[in-house]
């Protein structure tokens, strides 16, 4: 095993424990123009929240909620860290 390995496998630990994993893709990645309400509440009690978030602005990840935040919602918050 490389360290690269071990490393990836440290970043991604946080979706063994992840609240969505038990879930499933629907609730996080809504049809356009329907309700992020639900995923978002449920990503607020998630204890990997601020990890998918950096996962998802990291990986440049454009569709679904990460983190508790939505595709625009992200857009906004790498704006305003650039």
């Amino acid at each position: 095993m490389s360290i690269n390995t071990i490393i990836a496998g440290q970043e991604l630990a946080w979706q063994e424990t992840a609240l969505c994993a038990q879930a499933g893709p629907e609730f996080f990645f809504p049809a356009p123009g329907s309700s992020t309400r639900e995923a978002k509440q449920l990503c607020g009690s998630c204890e990997g929240r601020q990890a998918c978030l950096e996962y998802a602005l990291a990986n440049d990840e454009r569709f679904g909620v990460w983190g508790g935040l939505s595709e625009q919602e992200r857009l906004q918050l790498q704006r305003s860290r650039a």
